[in-house]
């Protein structure tokens, strides 16, 4: 078994075997295979614990949701995209400028699209490839940049007051942001990089390669931190491969996986497993939620059962929400945050399936590469 995919992954960071990838049980079948049959799994959420009382879930997700995203970093990532586009935009107008002395510089870096520059996290964010919910709770510390002209990047990060630490060769800048939940003025330091920088061995032996979505999972499924497979898995269950603007893109990404299991590699076999426990464990609990709307999503318009200090308490989870109370009045806000409730009741069971659709086709993926050992991986029902 061990020779197969490694029971003990990278949750985290290269080399703390935190996740354990053991199955829950292993039978053989008639036709001589294996089967090795895991748990579903959720992300490990320290400050949370998930009602078993509905009522209680639809409270949680009221005031502001539940689920887990675990990041790298201490900044949001709304932040962090207010700073990208800023700087995109500047080569955006640089490339505008015949006379400026970057000109021909710009039009290359942005000659297959201004978000070709940006990769990562921020990649995922500024396409909105993920949902809603993850671009308002997802952290990172990083701008990760990907373009062959270094000076016009260095030029353009100098004029707008970042600043390069000589030890990393990092830009730097310090960032701040109102902690809606306990309205506290937060400062951190916010690193831009250009990943030409590290086109070698980016964590794991994994290459950086470009900026497309194919090119973003095959690093995120060879190093595996429960960051990466929580990025991949939100960007699954928000693209059913059918349908969207970035239908092409997603279905090109299928490549990733292809190309990860012909590898037969034990630690990339143990991520594509990990990814399918989690992504079938958050299936679970989005419907729980989809359920859980669905029984109270009236009482939002309760003023007994929500008075309106409660709904300030609510709307401060978004800028939006506040804006709309303070220029609408409470009766309005109700009607705007139940119509919310019931979209997004549709919304998580469409999510969860799309999840289960997703971990299907992973299975088969994974399962064929290793026909030939009569082996198959299998999560419990």
């Amino acid at each position: 078994m061990t020779s197969i995919w490694d029971t003990k992954a990278d949750a985290v960071n290269k080399g703390d075997n935190l996740r354990d990838v053991s199955p829950l049980k292993t039978t053989m079948d008639e036709n001589g295979f294996t089967h090795y049959t895991f748990t579903k799994i959720m992300f490990n959420n320290p400050w949370y614990n998930i009602p078993y009382d509905d009522l209680d879930l639809f409270k949680k997700f009221l005031d502001g949701g539940s689920r887990a995203y675990p990041s790298d970093g201490r900044i949001p990532c709304d932040v962090v995209a207010r700073e990208a586009r800023e700087i995109i935009n500047k080569i955006v107008d640089i490339s505008k400028d015949h006379k400026h002395t970057y000109y021909k510089d710009a039009c290359d870096a942005i000659q297959d699209g201004k978000l070709s520059l940006i990769r990562g996290t921020l990649k995922l964010y500024l396409g909105k490839y993920t949902s809603r919910d993850w671009r308002r709770k997802r952290f990172t510390d990083d701008l990760d940049f990907w373009t062959f002209q270094i000076h016009l990047l260095d030029h353009v990060l100098r004029d707008m007051g970042w600043i390069k630490n000589k030890e990393t060769g990092e830009f730097e800048k310090t960032v701040q942001w109102t902690n809606p939940d306990t309205g506290e003025v937060r400062h951190e330091a916010l690193c831009a990089a250009n990943n030409l920088n590290q086109l070698l061995d980016f964590g794991a032996g994994s290459y950086l390669e470009g900026t497309k979505l194919g090119e973003i999972f095959n690093k995120k499924i060879k190093r595996g931190h429960d960051v990466d497979l929580s990025d991949m898995m939100n960007v699954a269950l928000h693209n059913d491969g059918l349908v969207g603007k970035n239908k092409d893109e997603w279905n090109e990404a299928w490549v990733s996986f292809e190309a990860a299991t012909n590898t037969r590699s034990t630690r990339i076999t143990s991520n594509l497993v990990s990814l399918c426990r989690y992504s079938l464990g958050t299936a679970d609990y989005l419907e729980r939620v989809s359920k859980a709307i669905s029984k109270y999503h009236k009482k939002i318009l309760d003023i007994n059962e929500y008075t309106d200090e409660d709904l300030i308490r609510i709307c401060n989870m978004s800028i939006h929400w506040i804006d709309y109370l303070e220029e609408n009045g409470p009766d309005d806000t109700r009607n705007m945050i139940h119509k919310f409730l019931l979209d997004q009741k549709d919304e998580k069971q469409f999510h969860a399936e799309n999840l289960r659709n997703f971990v299907e086709k992973v299975l088969k993926i994974l399962n064929s590469k290793y026909e030939y050992l009569k082996i198959k991986f299998e999560i419990e029902s």
